[in-house]
């Protein structure tokens, strides 16, 4: 009666940790799936308070009621323009804010900052017409009564709404502008961290049944690097509902990606170990201590490398990457913790026979001595100069692509892979309008510097116009508003020639900079051309100093593992030349195979992470 109770002991034990674990997730899984309720994805908040264009923000900010922030849309209408068009024009829109929104009951009124007139512009070459819709910036983040988001169902509303009125007076339309880009970005990336989360789950199931040819043993480590990532989750939406930490929808894709993979990746590892020890001991549950034994010092030395690396993210200048760093720790702390305890359990738990149709016997079989790996390990062993120098050579021809790597930034327009209206317009909007039109570049200056301010800034190439903030709108035929003047500081809006969401744009702001602290260094540009220029800066900083730190505090680390300082530096150096060759070689398939333009300026930096993980 004793042996048999002593035999049951270890499934008792496994059951046990195995309604902790469902325990645990019964309460982080529901919170995990509210994580996306709060993000936060303005770029201007991810700025230090340091960047001109936060300074700025704050200073602009003065000038606007806070419940009137703008977030300009433009509707452009092309064809033959003549008074009676215009006129009509008019009219139709004096009447746009009754139209509801979608199939709600909400109208568009709901969202236009109150007090501010909505008139047609018609253009220099007389073959356009230009309508400034300026909607508040609650447009971006409030939910319908039908809980969709506002701003990419009423863009929808304006397009149906334009094309409607330009078809029946011979012109063609457009909706664009910031808020119209917002919106297309909104419905392109509607449903993305479900769709990366379910996609990145395929994958890994994939490549677990082609690893281990079984119907079911597949399934033991996914559902754990399930289970840890909703854990992680569910920590990480109280730290961040409780502001502690910052969380964009990036970070929570990435957070998806590195949880999963870093599982799987643990995963792999004690499985193998556990199938070897299951041929030299006759119960699971003795197999499995001794597979931990083996498994848990590189485990943990490779979860606390990979954490150290993501915590020197805190030292970031962007809050969103100093978010990803605890965000990306949480994650893998939870991994580890999860793989070294649930997947044990469950193997325990299902026996043997979960490797079936290759059900491993207590044989004392070393099944390191057989298989494809055991030939691979055996030619490195024969051959080991000539591969490593041969593999060298290869590395190092990838990494000199990397060298071409454009990782400048994108905009907007670029980050889609079709064409939306948002982007069609935003063309046309450059061959009737200047191309910054509605979006203009913001300077804060003092009242008596307006003369030659506006004097300098017209000077600077890439400014097509510059006209003070007024206390109302310009009306085509009524003389302008006075001047807008909060505690002896004005605005002046100047307006780019390129399209203010561009790289090329962004090149201008430090042009822009230059010419006006020529006169007074104390002067603020801000606007979100500046936004994106600073981020941009900010994010070649992180670049510059993040990926040297975690190098020299992995090396630190290898160092006191291997106890070998000449081992520590030889894996840095494979580190290292795999990094430049893994740029190089997205560098040969982000342009010859996908296209894309580039890249985003924070990719070597998350490119990196992932490597060292």
């Amino acid at each position: 009666m004793s042996t048999t109770k002593k035999s049951r002991r270890p499934l008792v034990y496994a059951l046990i940790v195995i309604f902790l674990w469902f325990g645990t997730s019964g309460v982080m899984g529901p919170l995990f799936g509210k994580l996306s309720t709060v993000q936060e994805n303005d770029n201007s908040a991810f700025l230090p308070d340091s960047a001109e264009s936060t300074q700025a923000s704050k200073v602009i900010a003065q000038f606007n009621d806070s419940e009137n922030q703008s977030l300009p849309t433009l509707v452009l209408y092309r064809g033959e323009i003549d008074a009676e068009k215009i006129a009509g024009l008019n009219i139709h829109l004096a009447q746009l804010g009754a139209k509801n929104i979608g199939t709600s009951d909400v109208p568009i009124s709901t969202y236009l900052n109150p007090g501010e007139q909505i008139f047609a512009i018609p253009s220099p070459d007389g073959e356009a017409l230009l309508v400034t819709l300026p909607f508040s910036a609650d447009v971006a983040t409030d939910l319908l009564p039908d809980n969709k988001p506002v701003l990419p169902e009423l863009i929808e509303t304006l397009r149906e709404d334009a094309i409607e009125y330009a078809s029946s007076n011979g012109l063609v339309s457009n909706v664009t502008g910031i808020g119209a880009i917002l919106g297309d970005l909104f419905g392109a990336f509607e449903g993305i961290d479900s769709s990366l989360l379910f996609t990145t789950l395929i994958v890994v199931a994939l490549i677990l049944i082609v690893v281990y040819r079984s119907p079911v043993l597949w399934i033991l480590p996914l559902f754990s690097a399930v289970i840890a990532l909703s854990t992680a989750g569910g920590f990480i939406y109280l730290l961040t509902k409780n502001d502690v930490i910052d969380l964009n929808g990036q970070s929570q894709g990435i957070l998806s990606v590195l949880v999963l993979g870093a599982a799987t990746d643990y995963a792999l590892l004690l499985i193998a170990r556990y199938r070897e020890e299951l041929h030299h001991f006759d119960t699971p549950f003795n197999a499995m201590k001794a597979a931990l034994k083996g498994v848990v010092e590189p485990i943990v030395a490779s979860g606390a490398t990979t954490t150290t690396a993501l915590m020197v993210l805190l030292l970031s200048d962007l809050s969103g990457n100093r978010g990803l760093g605890p965000v990306g720790a949480i994650g893998i702390i939870c991994s580890v913790i999860t793989i070294l305890t649930l997947l044990p359990a469950l193997l325990v738990a299902f026996g043997r026979w979960v490797f079936w149709p290759r059900i491993p016997r207590h044989d004392d079989v070393n099944s390191q001595l057989d298989g494809s790996w055991a030939k691979v390990g055996a030619l490195v062993a024969k051959r080991p100069r000539k591969l490593w120098i041969g593999t060298a050579i290869g590395l190092t021809i990838l990494a000199g692509f990397s060298t071409t790597l454009n990782a400048r930034g994108l905009s907007s327009v670029d980050q889609f892979t079709q064409r939306p209206d948002s982007v069609v317009g935003l063309e046309f909007l450059g061959e009737h309008f200047p191309g910054g039109s509605g979006q203009p570049t913001e300077v804060v200056i003092k009242q008596e510097q307006i003369a030659p301010i506006t004097a300098a800034l017209m000077q600077v190439d890439g400014v097509a116009s510059v006209e003070p903030l007024r206390n109302a709108p310009a009306v085509p035929g009524q003389p302008p508003a006075e001047i807008k003047i909060v505690d002896g500081k004005v605005i002046l809006n100047a307006t780019l020639s390129l399209n203010p969401d561009s790289v090329e744009a962004r090149d201008v702001v430090p042009k822009i900079r230059d010419a006006v602290h020529a006169i007074d260094p104390g002067i603020l540009v801000g606007g979100s051309t500046a936004v994106a220029f600073d981020t941009d800066v900010a994010a070649n900083h992180d670049n510059r100093t993040i990926i040297p730190i975690v190098l020299i505090l992995i090396t630190i680390i290898l160092g006191l593992l291997l106890r070998s300082i000449f081992a520590a530096g030889l894996l840095l150096g494979t580190v290292v030349l795999s990094y430049f060759a893994t740029l190089g070689a997205c560098q040969l398939v982000f342009e010859h195979i996908f296209g894309f333009k580039g890249a985003d300026t924070s990719f070597p930096l998350f490119a990196f992470i992932f490597f060292i993980n």
